[in-house]
């Protein structure tokens, strides 16, 4: 087949299995699990590919799931990824009632797309000059800190995010490029930007208790440094350069225990976000700093665990143009727009330093992501033209002795490798 019908064709077979595809989106959408948790979630992909009779292997970090359908020849490979946890948003309507899991973050309709274009492609990859990789992956929503950094110290883990672990897995060695979707709110396709990334931090305050009333010059406010503390960051916030997208936005996890006794201990936890590397380093030390002036302001001792984040996100201008002229068949020109840096972060950031990589979001939600009010509003886009999209995409890279597949890798420079990455994330730690 020339190319033209080979498309043709993948577009029919994504649009004959709308409804699997829809099914297997509802029932992660119905049974939402947390990072590194998602045992239900993976037996569900696991099952949709017994059904197209597509081999995996399990077990990537610890709940991943990866597929090989291979062409007529493995000149490149393409990995199409889709995260396979949840959010916790416990107001949203179909969040679990013990974990406050919800699906309103969209993980269940990357893994719908992923299933989409496996659907798509796998009748005609012996007209393909590469291979594809399918692959759900773990835990991309950088949650439940502490139980991750007990899964670490039992040596289960080695990094808290998903593709962090299954880069120093090894996971990504036989694969060339990798690319996936995200839902957003709007009707634009938006090829999608870079964004920042950032260092995690556990922040502990120990101070000395007492009788709040009785004797409060006894004791050691702990709440009172991890306020000075925040507000040590805050008198910094003007040295922030705006073109380093800085952010840091910290939660209380614990606070005293007891009204009538000054709290001795104050646990706080948050992230220090930036657009590069050298700003996250620059600014995490100087948020240190002056998290530390609120201990020594009141004699209380600071103690900060900086963990490795994510990295910034860099997509690959030539393998988004391939994407753009797809989109723009599929969603019509004046929908498919160019996306502004983002001061979020993902983990698809750590991917995008070692391989050519993208990340569109996609309009076809209603409400915030991450919130109560998200809810998907165009399933005809969501599982019907989004994954055509992207299939199609990798058609124009793996046919024709997949020359773009080639062509963009061997331009592309990576700035690590898997042991100078595993280095790095090791001397953040």
């Amino acid at each position: 087949m020339d190319k033209a019908a080979i498309k043709q064709k993948v577009c029919e077979a994504i649009a004959a299995h709308r409804a699997d595809i829809e099914a297997i989106s509802e029932a992660i959408l119905a049974e939402p699990e947390l990072g590194f948790k998602e045992v239900k979630t993976s037996r569900k992909v696991q099952e949709a590919l017994e059904r197209l009779g597509i081999e995996f292997t399990a077990g990537h970090g610890i709940t991943g799931v990866k597929a090989r359908m291979k062409g007529r020849n493995s000149k490149r490979t393409v990995a199409m990824l889709a995260e396979l946890d949840a959010i916790v948003c416990r107001n949203h309507r179909n969040a679990d009632p013990v974990t406050g899991a919800a699906h309103c973050c969209g993980h269940n309709i990357q893994i719908a797309n992923m299933i989409a274009v496996a659907c798509g492609l796998r009748d005609v990859m012996s007209e393909l000059d590469g291979d594809v990789v399918l692959f759900a992956v773990p835990a991309e929503e950088y949650v439940e800190i502490d139980w991750r950094n007990a899964q670490r110290d039992e040596g289960r883990l080695k990094y808290l995010g998903g593709k962090q672990q299954l880069i120093a897995e090894g996971a990504f060695e036989d694969i060339d490029m990798a690319m996936q979707m995200h839902v957003a709110s709007g009707d634009e396709f938006n090829l999608g930007a870079s964004s920042n990334g950032f260092i995690g931090k556990l922040i502990e305050y120990h101070g000395r208790p007492a009788h709040a009333a009785f004797a409060p010059e006894e004791g050691i406010n702990a709440l009172n440094a991890a306020m000075m503390g925040v507000m040590g960051v805050n008198a910094i916030r003007e040295t922030f350069r705006d073109q380093d997208h800085v952010r840091f936005h910290p939660i209380i996890n614990a606070g005293g225990d007891l009204v009538n006794v000054i709290p001795d201990y104050v646990k706080m936890e948050s992230y220090v976000r930036a657009s590069n590397i050298d700003a996250m380093a620059r600014y995490n030390k100087a948020v240190d700093r002056a998290l530390r002036a609120g201990g020594d302001a009141i004699g209380a001792k600071c103690e900060i665990r900086n963990l490795p984040g994510y990295l910034p996100l860099a997509p690959d201008d030539a393998f988004r143009e391939v994407l753009r002229d797809n989109a723009v068949e599929l969603f019509g020109k004046e929908k498919v727009t160019l996306g502004e840096h983002s001061s979020g972060s993902t983990d698809m950031g750590d991917v995008s330093l070692l391989m050519p990589v993208i990340h569109p979001w996609v309009g076809c939600v209603d409400g915030v992501l991450h919130g109560a009010d998200y809810e998907l509003r165009d399933r005809e886009a969501a599982f019907t033209r989004i994954p055509q999209a992207l299939a199609l995409t990798i058609v124009d890279l793996l046919a024709d002795g997949a020359q773009k597949a080639d062509e963009i890798c061997t331009a592309f420079k990576p700035r690590l490798d898997r042991e100078s990455y595993v280095a790095f994330m090791d001397d953040i730690r």
